[in-house]
């Protein structure tokens, strides 16, 4: 036998992104609010197609494909297919929404929730499922909503500038689809709670983390992949719709630079942060292993 077929060759790191857009919900599933919004598929085709150049294989949801069943299943599929060092891109762009907190993870009380066509998805259920992924999977998450900077905790944001769409469900709506739906979404806390009860069993690792790192690994323990999060906005800020894409995604669309741009994460959230006014300030949020990923270029498989 050859010596060459005893060598083992190394798989080439595998790339799979789910990207979301949404122009508008389900007035049914949001007591008569049907949040119309105008650049949030564009947004979520142009992540998709930068996924794609850089060899990711991508998947799209627009509005009423955007379904919390569609995005839970991408979501599952990827985790099962992913294995140590593979990429998931995940890539949101609609409104952010708010909901009482039911199972006491939160410091302000609230849970905050992506706005998705038929029903909200809860910040305890998307850490969750991010939890579930192999360990050393690199996950890049993209969250171009109001109440994003961590996809977990709230302060009142101060009112938008002139003429501008925030994304943002306005708390009289949410008050109100939750008082229409509250038994459905208190479950869904209960029951994502008790599921990383029993799935993880390391819940003294949130004492090495802080603030919101602290609230999703008390949910699920110590997570094994590694999480970046690149925000639209400060916890207590909003951002901004336009006419072809988000104020954020217009941004980060500009540093890309059709894929020239040449830094690791760190400067690609710092020069994205640098071309929105100081009323919309992208966040930078890290779970899990993340020290060499920081490190690369953003969206490198």
């Amino acid at each position: 036998m050859s010596s060459s077929a005893n060598t083992t060759v190394a798989a080439k790191p595998k790339g799979l992104a789910l990207n979301l857009g949404l122009n508008l919900v389900s007035a049914a599933a949001y007591g008569g609010w049907d949040g119309p919004l105008a650049a949030c598929e564009f947004d979520a085709n142009d992540m998709a197609a930068i996924a794609k150049s850089m060899g990711m294989k991508a998947s799209v949801l627009l509005t009423k494909k955007a379904t919390r069943a569609n995005l839970l299943a991408g979501m599952r599929s990827a985790a099962k297919a992913l294995k140590l060092g593979d990429l998931f891109l995940l890539t949101y762009s609609g409104h952010g929404g708010q909901m009482p907190d039911a199972n006491a993870d939160e410091d302000d009380k609230k849970d905050e929730t992506w706005c998705l066509y038929d029903g909200q998805l809860l910040d305890d259920e998307l850490y969750f499922e991010l939890s579930r992924f192999a360990a050393g999977v690199r996950i890049l998450v993209f969250s171009d909503s109001c109440h994003s900077g961590t996809v977990t905790r709230e302060i009142a944001p101060p009112p938008p500038p002139p003429n501008q769409r925030p994304k943002l469900m306005p708390d009289a709506v949410a008050r109100r689809v939750y008082a229409e739906h509250h038994a459905f979404y208190d479950k869904l806390q209960t029951d994502v709670a008790a599921a990383a009860r029993k799935a993880f069993t390391d819940p003294d690792e949130a004492l090495a983390q802080l603030g919101a790192a602290a609230e999703a690994t008390a949910l699920v323990g110590r997570f094994r992949p590694g999480v970046v999060l690149i925000s639209g906005c400060q916890d207590n800020q909003t951002s901004m719709d336009g006419d072809h894409n988000g104020a954020f995604t217009e941004q980060l669309l500009k540093v890309w630079n059709r894929g020239r741009f040449a830094g690791n994460y760190n400067t690609f959230h710092n020069q994205i942060r640098a071309g929105l006014p100081r009323s919309q300030s992208p966040n930078l949020f890290v779970l899990g292993p993340t020290a060499r990923f920081l490190k690369q270029k953003p969206f490198t498989v």
